[in-house]
């Protein structure tokens, strides 16, 4: 097969991306190599036409937008805070989470002050306070974001909650859903126009694939419930 027809798609590292590879092998686009543990990060499977590589989480939309790879799965937060020039085509349905303010358990706002808010995505923040016409403070930390309105630092942080765990065990507690987040399915603009059939066939089987998956576990989730139900 010709470097021009393979589709190249950057994975991203981790459990996310094992979960996005399974999604391609169940619509068609297998490559067996890619779960091997070994240090090789390019996979290729001609008779499906793709080739794999792994990034991490945060370059993938790079790789997408500058060409180095047609396709790629990126959390609709990284889309939202970077805004790559990329096409998103599906809403993958995985490593769903969501970004949230917490406060501490006792924080109350005094809307007459400037808020203080940490957070890794100062973009998200600035568009989501702007919107409700409060003055913020934008801290920008990269790390262990929930210790920062325990020391003070902050008046509150807007960041990724999953279980919320972390946050009731800092005693913080959500005050507000900012949007929920999950992993979709991007595409470089130009390789969408010149590999358009290739592109659009690939999203549709992983649309067709993740929808699948969904009402399967609907149903088991049923069944289980009215199992209980019996009981």
């Amino acid at each position: 097969m010709s470097e021009d027809r393979y589709l190249n798609v950057a994975l991203p590292k981790g459990r996310l991306g094992e979960k996005v590879y399974a999604a391609f092998e169940k619509a068609g686009y297998p490559c067996p190599e890619v779960m091997e543990n070994s240090r090789k990060l390019v996979f290729e499977n001609p008779d499906a036409g793709v080739r794999y590589f792994w990034v991490k989480p945060s370059d993938v939309a790079i790789y997408v937008e500058r060409g180095a790879a047609d396709l790629g799965a990126a959390g609709k937060d990284i889309l939202l805070e970077y805004a790559p020039d990329v096409y998103e085509l599906v809403d993958l349905g995985l490593g769903k989470c969501r970004m949230a303010v917490a406060a501490p358990e006792n924080y109350r706002d005094d809307p007459e002050r400037t808020l203080r808010v940490a957070t890794k995505f100062p973009n998200i923040a600035r568009n989501y306070y702007a919107d409700r016409g409060r003055d913020i403070d934008i801290i920008r930390l990269n790390g262990s974001i929930e210790l920062a309105p325990v020391l003070g630092l902050s008046d509150v942080i807007m960041d990724i909650v999953e279980t919320g765990t972390t946050l009731r065990e800092n005693h913080l507690a959500v005050v507000d859903t900012v949007l929920p987040i999950s992993a979709r399915l991007i595409a470089n603009k130009s390789g969408y126009r010149f590999k358009n059939r290739e592109i659009r066939r690939l999203a549709a089987a992983i649309s067709e694939a993740i929808t699948a998956v969904s009402m399967t576990a609907a149903a088991k989730t049923a069944a289980a419930t009215e199992a209980k139900i019996q009981l």
